[in-house]
């Protein structure tokens, strides 16, 4: 009877032991399920990098395998940053604004927190790396001779030039974002600002010539049709005053040359300052010239000062928007 019950007593505990590892076990499964271990959880990430793939987007520089998703995207150009925050993305790096510090106004709220990694003509290879992103945006014209460089860091993508191709740069870029259908919702969005406006505006802008200046450091420009603010009067059908329209992007001009404004109905001149106080110096010194006192739209006050930023130098969709703004108050038509 005491063997029976010593029996009975051993096998009560066997029965316990085994209830307690069963338990146990079932706890660490229900863990390891609802929150992975570090290395679990990178063996995981990199499978699902692998499963998005990548795809194949050509460019100016030839054709590259960019990540079906980018995550980290590194921006080398101002109209980029501008293409990339419209279609939703914010970069780890951007470079530099021209006239900003670090970032023009219009954008400094949605860039906070980006690295800046130099400039357009000079970006920071070390610093780039450094971001390690999955997918660099750049531009033959200002970064062709660090194209190797930038490309052994990460998928590289390049458009070709920046005078007036802002459309075309945009649509490259949200190509390389996998972000096609977007990007032509915001292309078609502005162009239907521009037939509404150009609906509106009718003989306002049909019957007046217009010619577009630039005050800059010792310099002075007329500029054409084929830069920033020019394809868009094009777009819209502004005549242009200039013979010269369709033929460069802008000329350096003398005060001898000021009487060919005189074939303007309007000027609109913008002034590039970087803050040393030589663009405003140029302006003022210009303005006050009595030749330019005596030009007929001068007289006729027909003499508009726009932003340099949204009208020129940032280059992008957003600018592009916000130049269209200016155009509709300035000739009384509602949106």
């Amino acid at each position: 009877m005491l063997l029976s019950n010593r029996m009975l007593r051993m096998k009560g505990a066997a029965l316990l032991a085994i209830v307690m590892m069963l338990s146990v076990w079932l706890t660490a499964c229900g863990s390891s399920q609802g929150n992975p271990s570090p290395q679990a959880a990178a063996g995981a990430g990199q499978n699902a990098a692998k499963s998005d793939g990548t795809r194949k987007v050509k460019h100016a520089m030839g054709e590259s395998d960019v990540p079906s998703s980018p995550k980290r995207v590194v921006i080398l150009t101002n109209e980029g940053t501008e293409a990339l925050l419209a279609l939703g993305v914010k970069p780890v790096g951007a470079v530099k604004a021209f006239t900003g510090n670090p970032w023009y106004d219009h954008l400094k709220a949605d860039l906070e927190g980006v690295q800046v990694v130099g400039e357009e003509s000079q970006p920071n290879l070390e610093l780039i790396a450094s971001l390690k992103p999955d997918l660099i945006l750049g531009n033959k014209m200002r970064q062709e001779k660090v194209y190797d460089q930038l490309k052994a860091i990460a998928p590289t993508v390049f458009s070709e030039t920046l005078r007036g191709e802002w459309k075309s740069n945009f649509a490259l870029y949200a190509e390389a974002l996998n972000k096609k259908a977007e990007g032509d919702k915001i292309i078609g969005a502005f162009d239907k600002r521009i037939e509404d406006f150009k609906q509106k505006a009718g003989d306002k802008i049909k019957q007046e010539k217009v010619a577009v200046v630039r005050f800059m450091g010792g310099k002075t420009r007329f500029y054409f049709g084929d830069m920033f603010s020019g394809v868009i009067f094009k777009q819209i059908g502004f005549p242009r005053s200039d013979p010269k329209s369709d033929e460069k992007a802008f000329e350096d001009i003398s005060k001898e040359r000021l009487p060919e404004l005189d074939a303007a109905d309007r000027i609109f001149y913008f002034t590039y300052e970087t803050g040393d106080g030589k663009g405003t110096k140029q302006e003022q010194e210009w303005l006050n010239d009595p030749i330019w006192k005596n030009i007929k739209a001068v007289k006729n006050n027909k003499l508009v000062r726009v932003n340099d930023v949204t009208w020129n130098t940032a280059g992008g969709v957003k600018a592009a928007n916000l130049m269209l703004d200016d155009l509709f108050k300035l000739y009384d038509v509602k949106p």
